[in-house]
């Protein structure tokens, strides 16, 4: 299968043309070629880099969203998949700190979308942002999403499970706890160490609000949890 193929197609949006003209602009002639060799080399070259490091990129980003206006679910989905498209990771980080900031102009229509961005050129870098900042809020502003979610959950792709796993991690007091243990129970076994850190995380994250809940859970989990989710899970406790 070759996932270009499969790829949604970015709609027509002017708000599109203006930002990525802008952010292209912007962004290359910040490149720093040694940098990019060390951030691509810590990202396991998931993909390659400008080096641009964070307070200057999102200093540039500020200069390219200037006067630019407000987006509707259009152009968020015209703007994520065009800079998914380009080859250098830092556009992704603009996609996703721009879909973070205007998650509330889209809706339950853009999880396809979100789908894509999170099995694409897929890392923890941009998927932890796209779960807990775009795919939590999309649910909790659509409570019909969570039976997405629990298709994410048994997602072929890691990074989806993932996304389904962490999707609730600013939830606090508004938390499914059915959801949150029952994923980490059918992902309990997965040998990827991204699926059993996350685990581990989303317990951990909720054990802020409540500490018991988590304890005994694990506590009843057992051997099926790995000792990373464990050793996550438990961590300030």
């Amino acid at each position: 299968m070759n996932p270009a193929a499969d790829a949604p197609v970015p709609p027509d949006s002017a708000l599109a043309d203006t930002v990525l003209q802008r952010l292209v602009g912007a962004y290359a002639p910040a490149a720093d070629p040694v940098r990019a060799e060390g951030a691509a080399t810590y990202m396991k070259h998931i993909a390659p880099f400008l080096g641009i490091p964070t307070p200057e990129r999102r200093a540039l980003s500020r200069t390219v969203l200037a006067g630019a206006g407000r987006p509707d679910e259009r152009d968020c989905t015209a703007i994520a998949l065009r800079c998914w498209r380009l080859p250098e990771r830092e556009y992704q980080y603009f996609a996703a700190d721009y879909l973070r900031r205007y998650v509330g102009r889209c809706t339950s229509g853009f999880l396809p979308v979100l789908h894509h961005l999170v099995t694409t050129v897929a890392w923890w870098d941009t998927v932890d942002v796209l779960a807990a900042h775009v795919a939590g809020p999309l649910v909790a502003a659509d409570p019909a999403l969570a039976r997405d979610m629990d298709r994410w959950i048994d997602d072929p792709s890691l990074w989806a499970a993932r996304t389904a796993l962490l999707h609730q991690l600013r939830y606090r007091e508004a938390t499914d706890t059915d959801r949150l243990f029952g994923y980490c129970l059918r992902r309990a076994d997965h040998p990827d160490f991204f699926i059993r850190k996350a685990i581990g995380w989303a317990l951990r994250e909720y054990a802020r609000t409540d500490p018991t809940a988590v304890r005994d859970f694990v506590e009843g989990a057992g051997p099926r949890l790995s000792p990373l989710s464990v050793r996550e899970a438990l961590k300030n406790l």
